[in-house]
């Protein structure tokens, strides 16, 4: 069986591809740049691709069963949008994929891009409406839409914990994530990509709220802990800011504000892997 896997060298992407090396599936790697040194050398063909250049996607679904996307804008950009990756560089996969007989595409989205006042969310809007054209389409489907990784809330939170200072939204301490550890949803990514035309909400077997983790981060790094309220319409007015939209930061602080302020608890838990462990060693102490 041959696998297409596009954004093959991210962070989610990379685990996906030691999880289809592992299990010897045929994989062409398809990425922007290849992580090199990356010790799985031999076990995958690579392809260079800019989702967004038509000419770049040209045969690359030749002779491919099944499609896995990863591709989406994680952070601020000048030169795209969320529309401009999340949306059409991967409708332009699809595309490709439908020409060349793809049985399957598989797509790595986002938990509650569906809900109300999520269409003014650019990096959540631009998924859902990916996921409608693929419902609409032709070729079977997996959606997956992870709750949140890991890495993000011990990357988010690290600049605060070293501050010695968090900031969360006020009235919103209490909102909920289970979010997952990268090779636990890589597995169960490569697990479930036979399946038909289904949804998954993915999340950890751990649930806190925001205030429990950014307790966790202080105690693990043994510091004092110190949370602030910051006011719920500060985002707004901060995503509107000349210089913030110049530096192409507004969406991903409306997706933050987003994020702090809904819960995120996805009904299908995945992995072992504990959230509390994974803080204790990233911030090298003990929660």
């Amino acid at each position: 069986m041959k696998v297409l896997l596009a954004g093959a060298f991210g962070n989610l992407g990379f685990e996906i591809l030691k999880a289809l090396t592992d299990k010897k599936y045929e994989v062409v790697a398809a990425d922007l740049k290849e992580k090199e040194n990356n010790g799985l050398e031999g076990k995958y063909t690579f392809k260079a691709i800019d989702a967004t250049d038509l000419n770049t996607l040209a045969g690359i679904c030749d002779g491919v069963d099944t499609v896995i996307t990863t591709m989406g804008l994680t952070t601020s950009s000048t030169k795209f949008t969320a529309y401009d990756i999340d949306y059409q560089g991967n409708l332009n996969l699809y595309n490709e994929a439908k020409k060349a007989g793809v049985k399957k595409f598989n797509y790595v989205s986002v938990i509650s891009c569906d809900e109300p006042g999520a269409e003014k969310v650019p990096m959540l809007h631009a998924k859902y409406m990916l996921e409608q054209e693929i419902k609409k389409g032709d070729m079977e489907y997996v959606i997956y839409r992870p709750t949140g990784y890991f890495y993000d809330i011990a990357k988010v939170f690290k600049p605060y914990v070293d501050k010695g200072e968090m900031q969360l939204l006020k009235g919103y301490h209490g909102v909920k994530a289970n979010v997952v550890d990268c090779p636990d949803f890589a597995e169960f990514i490569v697990e479930h990509m036979d399946d038909t035309n289904v949804t998954y909400n993915v999340g950890g077997k751990e649930t806190y709220n925001y205030e429990e983790m950014a307790k966790m981060c202080f105690r693990a790094a043994g510091k004092p802990v110190i949370i602030k309220d910051s006011p719920i319409w500060m985002f707004s007015i901060l995503a509107n800011l000349p210089m913030i939209k110049k530096q192409g930061k507004h969406d991903i602080i409306l997706f933050s504000k987003w994020t702090l302020s809904h819960d995120l608890v996805g009904d299908t838990e995945v992995g072992e892997h504990s959230f509390a462990e994974y803080i204790k060693e990233y911030f090298g102490g003990k929660a």
